[in-house]
């Protein structure tokens, strides 16, 4: 069968709303502006500006704010036809505070967590080159057996498996179920992708990049990227390579959010262009520097 699909993203769709001012803290936030959020749907968006096929598999409220996420995604040319929209539940929002670090939020959770196994069908999946999720999606049932189900479904079509390893206590609170499925997800040789703060929240100790990627690998994973903000980012990869770049320079005119989605896009973007780690390592670091660069959402076609 041709591969007809580059990327099947799975997870969150949801409405951002963030500060208009530069706070720390939601409590000193007074306005907020409506952005399309959520890591899965962020990342098939700009993969989708990036000219790659992305075929998203969300949940979201038959409602006006759904209609909304839905009508922004199809901007950018977004194959929507896996978007449910559910009569029972409403569209699941995010309130962030504006920061250049990692933000203040809180979720209000709704329609995003019902994914079931019948969303991800197996036609669906043999076209797809690549399998891609997140810990916020499978923090909650039914999401999160449909999503394992699946990869290992993936797994056996010969997909290669994707994860932003993003876990937050205040999304998934059981940290023992967290590991669990963590690991076992990782044991599927996926790429995976996490930041200082993920590592520290999932260790539940401030844990150097180095013991963090050590032990993502032992876990399973083919290669583990590590971003570090201002500091740049490196990889390291099961057969004993390691690089590090340098971040690219760059003025913040917006605010952090989505820049993690936006730099895991361009390396994914590249990886599936045949490009080398090193060049996928700074393609990804274009697309972050991109992103902090823009007040509000990306263009909706990026050349990088």
């Amino acid at each position: 069968m041709d591969k007809n699909i580059d990327v099947i993203v799975i997870g969150e769709l949801l409405v951002d709303l963030i500060g208009h001012e530069y706070r720390e803290e939601i409590f000193r936030t007074h306005s907020f502006r409506r952005f399309q959020g959520g890591s899965p749907a962020n990342l098939g968006a700009n993969l989708t500006r990036l000219g790659k096929k992305v075929h998203l598999i969300s949940s979201v409220g038959n409602d006006g704010m759904g209609k909304y996420l839905i009508h922004e995604l199809k901007k950018v040319g977004l194959d929507s036809s896996g978007i449910k929209e559910r009569e029972d539940f409403p569209t699941s929002l995010v309130l962030l505070s504006r920061t250049e670090g990692t933000p203040d939020f809180i979720a209000y959770r709704e329609a995003d967590h019902y994914i079931f196994p019948e969303d991800i069908p197996d036609e669906v999946l043999r076209q797809a080159k690549l399998y891609h999720t997140t810990c916020f999606a499978l923090s909650r049932q039914p999401a999160q057996r449909a999503i394992m189900e699946a990869a290992d479904r993936a797994a056996n079509f010969g997909l290669q498996l994707s994860i932003d390893l993003n876990y937050a206590p205040a999304i998934w609170p059981d940290h023992m179920e967290a590991m669990h499925v963590m690991e076992n997800y990782c044991s599927l040789s996926p790429f995976v992708k996490m930041s200082q703060d993920d590592a520290d929240r999932i260790f539940k100790r401030a844990i150097s990049p180095e013991n963090a990627m050590q032990q993502i690998l032992d876990w399973g994973a083919k290669l583990v990227c590590f971003t570090l903000g201002k500091k740049g980012s490196k990889i390291w990869i099961a057969d004993g390579e390691k690089i590090e770049i340098p971040a690219e320079e760059v003025k913040i005119m917006g605010d952090a959010t989505g820049a993690g989605d936006a730099y895991w896009s361009g390396f994914l973007s590249a990886w599936l262009d045949g490009k080398s780690w090193v060049q996928c390592l700074k393609n990804a670091s274009k697309m972050a520097a991109l992103k902090l660069s823009l007040d509000g959402p990306m263009p909706d076609k990026v050349d990088i």
